[in-house]
């Protein structure tokens, strides 16, 4: 990390953690688009599945010329392996970059304890300053065993220094209380909870040290994704699939050449009619190239610029072979085509 230039130093650090589905990748997105523009800001993106999405749904909106680096560690939690790919990543991250904060978005199926313990150590004492954790939480879950029974969703809120409760334009009265409840039950004294809708809230609370830091938690309990290689090159029909499974939950991807093209409304009918936990997906379609996000059975559409490779993943606790088979169907024509060839 030093080279040719100066030495890296207490680069303010925050990590954005959270359960699938309830609003991260809008939430860090929300705060790239008010960042100062006179900062240089990065984003290291952990996803649970092996195509990699959410970088791509933040580069369709914010690029380098606007003072945003992103860099994505896909194929489960990045702090597997002894961390290894999550420190080649974000050594090759702050290099380039050399950012004035760095927002780190572990796969909602991570594990923040050991993230944190990664970023606190070693070279990273020195290079990183770690500030305030959030963790965002939906409020409604809270009634659903699925949730308060995981560890990591409960390690989630018990490693935060802000709790925010997403998507509270949702919200009933009991669902505030609930949250409150809970958080002062799993959290250290004194988190903070603060409501937001669309992952809105203010800069002003990344800043300060970490309580968690601070306090040298015991180490956290090992753990094991598949062990899946890493995206390889697309074959002769045009796209590829990958499966990851950990912590009950599997997630399916495909990545497609640049030159497959979709039927956009053929393709949002498809995504709007997956039952699973977590639907995105970055495509090239007949109308140019757009976004989606799923989750809690609503799907939303985004325009984004640029064009690139088209990736979708798709996380539930079971993989349905039909969804392949649809998701081909929604290619054009011409697209088709070459696919059959």
């Amino acid at each position: 990390m030093t080279g040719n230039k100066s030495r890296i130093q207490c680069v303010p650090t925050n990590v954005v953690t959270g359960f699938l589905g309830v609003g991260k990748t809008t939430a860090i997105v929300h705060l790239l688009q008010n960042k100062p523009a006179s900062q240089r800001w990065a984003v290291l993106v952990n996803e649970f599945g092996e195509i990699g999405v959410d970088g791509g749904l933040m580069e369709g909106r914010h690029g380098e010329d606007q003072g945003v680096y992103i860099r994505e560690v896909p194929g489960g939690c990045m702090c597997c392996a002894a961390g290894l790919p999550m420190q080649v990543a974000l050594n090759q991250l702050l290099s380039s970059a050399r950012p004035d904060r760095l927002l780190i978005e572990p796969t909602g199926l991570g594990h923040p304890k050991e993230v944190l313990q990664i970023l606190s150590s070693g070279a990273y004492r020195s290079a990183l300053s770690v500030e305030q954790t959030i963790t965002l939480v939906n409020a409604r879950h809270l009634s659903d065993t699925r949730y308060t029974e995981n560890q990591i969703f409960n390690q989630q809120i018990e490693v935060a220094d802000i709790v925010i409760g997403n998507k509270s334009d949702l919200y009933q009265p009991s669902d505030t209380e609930m949250l409150q409840s809970y958080v002062l039950e799993k959290a250290t004294a004194g988190v903070k909870v603060v409501l937001a809708v669309h992952g809105e809230f203010e800069h002003a609370l990344l800043t300060g040290a970490s309580r968690y830091i601070a306090a040298k938690d015991a180490p956290a309990e090992s753990h094991h994704h598949a062990d899946n290689p890493s995206v390889s090159t697309i074959p002769a029909c045009g796209y590829i699939k990958k499966i990851n499974e950990g912590d009950g939950y599997c997630s399916v991807g495909w990545r497609f050449r640049e030159d497959k093209h979709f039927c956009r409304d053929s393709l949002f009918s498809f995504l709007n009619g997956i039952d699973a936990d977590r639907v995105k997906a970055v495509m090239n379609t007949d109308d140019g190239v757009f976004g989606y996000n799923g989750a809690d059975g609503s799907l939303t559409e985004l325009a984004l610029f640029g064009r690139g490779q088209s990736c979708i993943e798709i996380i539930s606790t079971s993989v349905s072979d039909e969804w392949e088979v649809q998701l081909l169907q929604c290619l054009s024509d011409e697209s088709s085509k070459q696919s059959a060839e």
